[in-house]
């Protein structure tokens, strides 16, 4: 019998990654230049939330806290105004026009809020930053789906993970250091010279794009989802408001169901002759769906217990704005860093082995919050968190994933829209579900003689019971997720919006090779 022998040097015998799982060629540097730009910008989303009262203090702006909650509500609402429009400014602009405006916005508002000598201003500054950082999350999760081949998206999307989980984690745990050490000011100036870096690099290193052909933008949509969008999350953001004329909040949820239901009309109609602002036909691929319903429940369940918990840790368990930072602060770096390895792990099993499981870690960690007491160390809230962020972590790379993934490429652009609209509308809608339930069992409660912070529990638990209640049918959904195949269009869209013509992804021996696209908006897909 014959004996193989392995060649001198030839110790590892691994095969070749297949041509078809490579990285475009220059793709790394654009979506590393894009993860890092997204880290600052979410990083500067959330650094209000601990600043509020010492903005009040402060005697040259001269505000109350309702004033001064203005700065996030603003900042929000400029983010679900934005967001629609980024898939027809994909398909318009290339990946560098729309980076440089992006970061220029986000420079330019940080730097008006640091130097604000007015509320006003400081305003203006925080609406102009949300007007750059709306463009940069659906910026990168397009170009993602662009260079990425489908067998290593999962990864991808695992290291996005890592930035939506720890940059909003973070931002609050700097602010309440800087605020011990320096002036509020400090918060938007610490941050600008990094985005300036950024705006440097991205200027540096993506090319210029070729002339596109450009969709027809339909003016009327821009007023519609403005009211849409903006309408329906600033009525949610009142909810649980207290000393608000009557008329308000029903004017304003009135005018967003209108606007929302004028908005997906147009669209529908416009869809025709594909010039829709945000293209409803994503919602044609029941993977789609089936992810952006399980995100949207999930969303609502992660943003509403994250505005629970600071109010929990510090009214009724006595804590610091700081220790609470830092009691929040390990489950998001927990989800951050476990969110590339989920990632791998989708690549080579799909999301069914990762989704369920975690979908029910979050049932249970949502059911353990409901037990909560006055005398609940904070080392056992620091426990419940993490486990609850464990659940997350293996929860929204594989949805991020599959939602994309299902869709023709000429979707990417509005599907990643759909998402970050999905994300603002149920992050507002989970808020004022948990704080409206919360604030009303609290108010009765004190005013049968309850102590404050009992009731806020009580509140609490309520609000917990029905986050657990609509969470099961998060968990349903879940079964009906699956790895899709590639979704690729009649015509291919193998073009990189900030290098020009892009080269396809190299396709397995088998497939027959397809010439790049051209520089225009593609078809919808030949039946």
């Amino acid at each position: 019998m014959q004996t193989h022998t392995e060649p001198a040097g030839s110790s590892d015998t691994r095969p070749a990654r297949p041509a078809s799982d490579r990285l475009a060629p220059g793709g790394a540097i654009i979506i590393a230049t894009l993860l890092v730009s997204a880290f600052v910008v979410i990083l500067n989303e959330t650094a209000m939330n601990v600043a509020i009262s010492t903005l009040v203090e402060d005697p040259q702006l001269g505000i109350d806290e309702r004033a001064a909650q203005w700065l996030t509500t603003a900042f929000m609402l400029t983010m679900a105004v934005v967001i629609p429009t980024t898939g027809w400014l994909m398909a318009r602009f290339s990946t560098r026009t729309l980076y440089i405006a992006a970061m220029g916005s986000f420079v330019l508002g940080t730097l008006i809020a640091g130097i604000a000598p007015s509320f006003a201003l400081l305003l203006l500054g925080r609406v102009v930053q949300a007007s750059g950082t709306a463009i940069v999350f659906p910026l990168l999760m397009t170009t993602v789906m662009q260079l990425v081949p489908p067998a290593r998206r999962g990864a991808f999307m695992g290291t996005i993970s890592l930035v939506m989980s720890v940059a909003p984690a973070l931002g609050p745990t700097l602010s309440g250091a800087i605020l011990q050490i320096a002036s509020w000011r400090w918060i938007f100036l610490g941050v600008a010279p990094l985005a300036v870096v950024m705006l440097l690099v991205g200027w540096r290193t993506l090319r210029r794009g070729d002339a596109q052909t450009p969709p027809r933008l339909d003016v009327l949509s821009i007023p519609l989802a403005a009211l849409g969008f903006g309408g329906l999350v600033y009525g949610l953001s009142l909810m649980g408001a207290e000393g608000l004329p009557a008329w308000q909040l029903p004017v304003a949820l009135g005018v967003g169901v209108v606007g929302l239901v004028a908005f997906v009309l147009r669209q529908v109609r416009l869809q025709r002759s594909d010039a829709a602002l945000l293209d409803l036909r994503t919602f044609r691929h029941p993977l789609f769906t089936a992810s952006v319903v399980v995100m949207m429940i999930a969303m609502a369940a992660m943003f509403g217990t994250l505005i629970l918990l600071p109010l929990i840790l510090q009214d009724a368990l006595g804590l610091e704005p700081l220790q609470v930072g830092l009691i929040t602060l390990p489950g998001a770096l927990l989800t951050g860093l476990l969110g590339p390895v989920v990632g791998n792990l989708y690549d080579r099993w799909g999301p069914r082995p990762l989704v369920i499981p975690g979908a029910l870690v979050v049932l249970t960690a949502l059911v353990l919050y409901t037990q909560l007491q006055v005398t609940t160390p904070w080392w056992v809230v620091l426990l419940m968190q993490m486990v609850l962020s464990l659940g997350f972590a293996f929860t929204f790379p594989p949805l991020f994933t599959v939602s994309l993934g299902s869709l023709p490429h000429h979707l990417y652009g509005h599907g990643s829209a759909m998402v970050g609209t999905v994300q603002q509308v149920a992050g507002a809608a989970g808020t004022a579900a948990f704080v409206t339930i919360m604030a009303t069992r609290q108010a009765q409660l004190v005013a049968e003689g309850v102590a404050r912070g009992d009731a806020l529990l009580e509140g609490a638990r309520i609000a917990f019971t029905g986050a657990a209640a609509l969470w099961v049918l998060g968990v349903i959904a879940t079964l009906w997720l699956r790895k899709p195949a590639d979704a690729v269009p009649a015509e291919p869209d193998h073009r990189d919006p900030a290098t020009g013509p892009l080269p396809a992804v190299p396709e397995p021996a088998a497939a027959t090779p397809a010439e790049p696209a051209a520089r225009s908006v593609p078809a919808e897909p030949a039946p």
